[in-house]
C-alpha cells in the first residue's frame, strides 16, 4: 500500500514537515510504501475554469499537478500539509489541489484523506476545515487522531518541542494505516458502494 504526502510549505524541512515526516516513520515501520513531494517553492497557477482537462484527460498546465496525479492515482492515501498564514492554507498548495482534484477524473472512492496543519500560534481549526473540504467532496473518507491534526512551532526546531503535536501525527498515521488496510479487505470482500449516476441542480429559479 502506499501514501503520497503533500508539503505545501516552502520551507522543505520546517515546522510542516516535521509533522508529514513523524508519521512518514510510523507508515514505513507498518509497511506502507510513502512519497513525500515538496510543493511549497514551485510556481504552480491557480485553476482558470477553462474546463480543458475533459478533453484532454490531464491540467491544460503542464506543471507539478500533471505530475502529481498519476501519484495520486496510484494511492491508497493522500496527506496533505500547510502551513497556516492568515487563517488560511497555503495558496501554492490551494492552487494544486484545486486544479489536482478538479483535472483528474479517476474514481477516489475510499481512498483515505488526511490534512495536517502547523501555524505557530493560530488559524489552525479553519485552515484544518478547509483542506478536508477536498477529501470530503471526493468520496474519500477522512483519517482523525485524538486531537486535531495541528502542530504548534515557527520553525522545525518549536515544532519538535510540541510533543502532543507528534503525538497526534503518530496516532494519525496509525489510524490512517488500519483505515487503510480495513478499506482494501473490504473492497476484496464486498467492493466498492453503489454509484448513482450524478446529479447536478444549478441554483437558479
Amino acid at each position: 500500500m502506499k501514501v503520497l504526502l503533500v508539503n505545501g510549505s516552502p520551507h522543505t524541512a520546517g515546522s510542516t514537515y516535521t509533522a508529514l515526516h513523524e508519521m512518514e516513520q510510523i507508515f514505513q515501520a507498518n509497511g506502507i510504501e510513502t512519497e513525500l513531494l515538496q510543493i511549497g517553492k514551485q510556481d504552480i497557477r491557480g485553476c482558470v475554469a477553462c474546463n480543458a482537462c475533459s478533453k484532454l484527460g490531464k491540467c491544460a498546465f503542464s506543471d507539478l499537478v500533471n505530475e502529481a496525479a498519476p501519484k495520486f492515482e496510484e494511492a491508497d492515501g493522500l496527506v496533505v500539509g500547510s502551513p497556516v498564514y492568515y487563517a488560511s492554507a497555503n495558496a501554492t498548495l490551494i492552487a494544486f489541489l484545486d486544479r489536482l482534484f478538479y483535472s483528474t477524473h479517476f474514481d477516489k472512492t475510499m481512498k483515505v484523506g488526511a490534512a495536517v496543519v502547523s501555524a505557530r500560534r493560530g488559524g489552525l481549526s479553519a485552515s484544518f476545515d478547509e483542506l478536508n473540504k477536498y477529501f470530503t467532496i471526493a468520496g474519500m473518507p477522512v483519517a482523525s487522531s485524538h486531537y486535531w491534526n495541528s502542530i504548534h512551532g515557527n520553525n522545525a526546531s518549536e515544532a519538535a518541542q510540541d510533543l502532543e503535536g507528534l503525538q497526534v501525527m503518530r496516532t494519525l498515521a496509525r489510524n490512517m494505516t488500519f483505515l487503510m488496510k480495513s478499506i482494501q479487505l473490504g473492497k476484496e470482500t464486498f467492493g466498492l458502494p453503489e454509484k448513482e449516476p450524478r446529479v447536478s441542480t444549478n441554483f437558479i429559479r
